[in-house]
């Protein structure tokens, strides 16, 4: 796609594979739930052609990366230890790079601050902001008290079952729902709002085949790896990373929160270093997918 490379990297004793392109300062970009490095590619063009290196991998789990068969490899550690050793492959004389992160990449970038903000320049996080939770609450809990048992976190608990609902559906028709829609709630049996007869129609900055192109991949290697993300929310080492966090500063300042729809955003991204005043750098609008 118009000069973006592909290679794989290995990291964590697993290989990731990225998409990038350009040179100079690397901006690393960490997708989400069920997306690839695809959902960047207009970033990856963007900010190349401004004197960046954009790259954007496919997470664990995902795509042409490799996808560990046990639950227990997704949890939040695995993935930080997978970027903080592809940072290092990115940018071996700094080790330090900027971070764009939506949905479950900005859950990860978030954690990567806490636990290794010598490895980024700055932030940019889309649609989930830092969750300060009380140590005596578990997110998984509160969620499925709070939405029930049809919430779509909830429903991703058990291993296979989801899977199998999805399965029956078919992967299309899963695809499109979440890169269009995002539904919430997932009740069984009747999964998604719209019938499963009735055409989706996909909006006016998703064509057929961009989103084909996230089918194609997800009929290849499936759900279960991304859903295995959620799974690990409730896990003693995911449990343990929100909890050291309660009282942590990520970062020294924020640049702009602004309220907006899970899948399109206007942001800016503000240097955070002791050497430069805080610049603030405005990419503009953007639809992610």
């Amino acid at each position: 796609m118009e000069g973006i490379g592909h290679r794989m990297i290995k990291v964590n004793g697993i290989n990731i594979h990225v998409a990038e392109k350009g040179e100079g300062p690397v901006i690393l970009f960490l997708h989400g739930f069920p997306e690839l490095w695809y959902s960047w590619r207009h970033q990856i063009l963007a900010l190349s052609s401004m004197g960046y290196r954009a790259v954007a991998p496919d997470l664990r789990g995902y795509g042409d990366s490799d996808a560990p068969d046990s639950v227990e490899s997704y949890t939040c550690f695995h993935i930080i230890g997978d970027l903080v050793e592809l940072i290092d492959v990115l940018d071996p004389d700094v080790g330090k790079v900027f971070v764009v992160g939506h949905d479950w990449g900005a859950y990860m970038a978030w954690l990567l601050c806490l636990f290794r903000p010598d490895k980024v320049k700055a932030l940019v996080n889309l649609s989930v902001p830092f969750i300060r939770f009380d140590r005596e609450i578990k997110p998984v809990g509160v969620w499925k008290a709070v939405y029930g048992d049809d919430y779509y976190i909830s429903r991703f608990q058990e291993y296979g079952e989801i899977e199998g609902e999805f399965a029956e559906v078919g992967v299309e028709r899963v695809v499109k729902e979440y890169l269009c829609d995002f539904p919430v709630l997932l009740p069984k049996g009747k999964l998604f709002k719209r019938p499963l007869d009735e055409q989706i129609t996909l909006p006016s900055w998703l064509s057929e085949e961009e989103a084909n192109y996230y089918v194609t991949v997800f009929q290849k290697t499936g759900f279960t790896c991304p859903i295995n993300y959620y799974r690990n929310l409730g896990s003693v080492e995911s449990w343990t990373a929100m909890q050291h966090g309660a009282n942590s500063q990520l970062l020294s300042r924020s640049a702009k929160q602004l309220n907006c729809s899970h899948r399109a955003w206007q942001y800016c991204l503000v240097r955070k270093t002791e050497a430069e005043p805080d610049e603030a750098i405005d990419f503009g609008c953007f639809v992610l997918l």
